[in-house]
């Protein structure tokens, strides 16, 4: 079997800066672990995939951006933190909510736009937040989350906290000033972030390349004079395994480090995306870089699961993901009476 750590994106222009011995990572792991990695990534493709169907059914209100393909990511960076760790993330973001930890049902209810919902049905798919658990959502704007990161990750310093921040933010959001401001101050002030690039090559319909002349983003931590890396963000043990290093070197006060996760949605920008600007062939190609199957396939390979087990892991999430969507519809609408608690505006 090919080694998952070095396998190289159709586009990728070359190898990847940092790769990892997968299958290492694997034995040394406790067993728990390894299933917590499969279980939540099976449950964010599932729950996606019920999202899609619940969309077709005219029971969502608005789009949604998808992640499917994109799983190991949000799952191999979150595992790596402490449970009182916290994260900030994106509008393509359901993964990350669920690696934290989040009440699924309760998820399913808010991206239905349900009063039970994290954010009593007034946020949508796009700004699931769960403050208690450490999560503090997204923004719909791009970038918009990074400047935040320096916010939560100065209060962090200033109270010495042991705590460190996830900000995850796509490719296109690289490109906007926010981001470089964000990452110089963070470096000055050696905050404890790091910053997670999910680069899945298109920022709406615009190739990656076609709008930064550097082959990875994460080049560009050089000019913070932080540390900076990009792998393969369809290997979960190899995500896990970096963005670990980053927590650590955060955790110690040496400051934020840039790390770029390689990856590729299957999916449109959002549910009125008709994929116009790439190729059957090229998401074709992607899909068979899936990162649950190469997960599922290291873990019988290397004779830590057998077959049973790894499917019985992802019936089992499917199943997770069918009840709270069941349970999601039959919850009871906002009320227009108390529209406008908790909705702010200047």
């Amino acid at each position: 079997m090919e080694n998952a750590s070095t396998a190289v994106p159709p586009s990728g222009g070359g190898t990847f800066l940092r790769t990892v011995d997968s299958a290492s990572i694997a034995h040394q792991l406790p067993h728990e672990k390894l299933v917590w990695m499969l279980r939540k990534m099976c449950e964010t493709r599932h729950f996606e995939e019920k999202a899609e169907e619940l969309y077709t059914r005219g029971l969502v209100h608005g789009t949604m951006h998808l992640s499917i393909g994109m799983e190991a990511s949000p799952i191999g960076s979150i595992g790596a933190l402490e449970p009182d760790d916290l994260i900030i993330h994106h509008h393509r973001g359901h993964g990350h909510t669920i690696a934290k930890g989040a009440d699924i049902t309760v998820m399913m209810g808010e991206f239905l736009g349900k009063e039970p919902g994290y954010c009593r049905g007034r946020g949508g798919s796009m700004h699931i937040a769960d403050m208690p658990g450490g999560n503090f959502g997204a923004t719909g704007i791009v970038g918009g989350g990074i400047p935040i990161a320096v916010g939560i990750g100065l209060a962090l310093h200033m109270r010495r906290s042991h705590q460190v921040l996830l900000s995850f933010f796509g490719d296109g959001s690289t490109n906007e000033g926010a981001f470089h401001e964000a990452l110089n101050m963070a470096s000055i002030w050696k905050l404890p972030i790091v910053f997670i690039c999910d680069n899945n090559k298109y920022g709406m319909s615009m190739d990656v390349h076609q709008v930064m002349n550097i082959q990875y983003i994460s080049e560009r931590a050089a000019s913070y004079g932080i540390p900076g890396v990009s792998i393969d963000g369809n290997d979960v043990l190899t995500v896990y395994q970096v963005i670990g290093e980053a927590i650590a070197r955060a955790r110690a006060g040496e400051g934020p480090t840039l790390v770029e996760n390689l990856t590729y949605r299957w999916r449109g920008h959002s549910k009125s995306d008709r994929n116009l600007y790439r190729t059957q062939e090229e998401i074709a190609e992607w899909m068979k870089r899936c990162p649950i199957k190469r997960f599922k396939q290291l873990l019988v390979t290397e004779r830590i699961m057998d077959e049973v087990e790894v499917e019985d892991i992802d019936q089992q999430a499917k199943e997770t993901i069918d009840h709270s969507a069941e349970a999601a519809v039959l919850m009871p609408e906002p009320s227009p009476e108390n529209m406008e608690e908790e909705v702010y505006a200047p």
